[in-house]
């Protein structure tokens, strides 16, 4: 079958990484990770599902390593925030809520071999703790420590939905009380 385009295909932009990985996560969370497949992928972009491929080669494993990727990079930088602590505080709120955005994307973040994502959060974590003064030893368990609270948290809240009656948000702040007090 040959797709006709449509009628506003002069309007669209080309095809690009981040446009598939855009229309990828508008599948995941409007339909499941299950939902997921490069023919609907395709159908989503109105290409063909053998157009994906020119940009991701290696096909749906390049696809879900991009969309770990899209989905755990660290979140805008927080250095404006008052004092260390507090920017630690607003990255955590922020990487959570990001996460939680595409909940059903945590089980990549989880599952999935993708250490430069989670590397480069890491070492922005790690060096805003050095700049609060926190010993390099000390900061990298500190930075793994927090990332780790923070997506097993997410990955929690998410598996347990709105109507486990949890106050996640009190929860995720009593938590992150307990590992940033553990710092120093």
């Amino acid at each position: 079958m040959v797709r006709q385009p449509s009628v506003n295909a002069r309007d669209r932009a080309p095809l690009s990484t981040e446009r598939i990985i855009e229309a990828a996560l508008q599948i995941i969370d409007g339909q499941g990770l299950g939902r997921l497949t490069m023919r609907r992928l395709g159908d989503a972009l109105e290409v063909e599902a053998m157009a994906i491929y020119h940009h991701l080669p290696r096909g749906k494993e390049q696809l879900l390593d991009g969309l770990v990727a899209h989905v755990a990079a660290a979140p805008a930088d927080t250095r404006g925030a008052a004092g260390w602590r507090a920017s630690l505080r607003t990255w955590a709120r922020d990487y959570r809520e990001r996460l939680l955005e595409h909940a059903g994307v945590l089980p990549l973040v989880v599952t999935r071999r993708n250490p430069a994502a989670l590397t480069e959060t890491s070492r922005s974590l790690r060096e805003l703790l050095r700049q609060g003064g926190v010993p390099e030893e000390r900061a990298e368990v500190a930075a793994h420590t927090l990332l780790g609270y923070v997506i097993g948290h997410a990955a929690l809240e998410a598996r347990a939905g709105d109507d486990s009656g949890v106050d996640w948000e009190a929860r995720f702040a009593a938590g992150l009380d307990l590992v940033l007090a553990g710092v120093l």
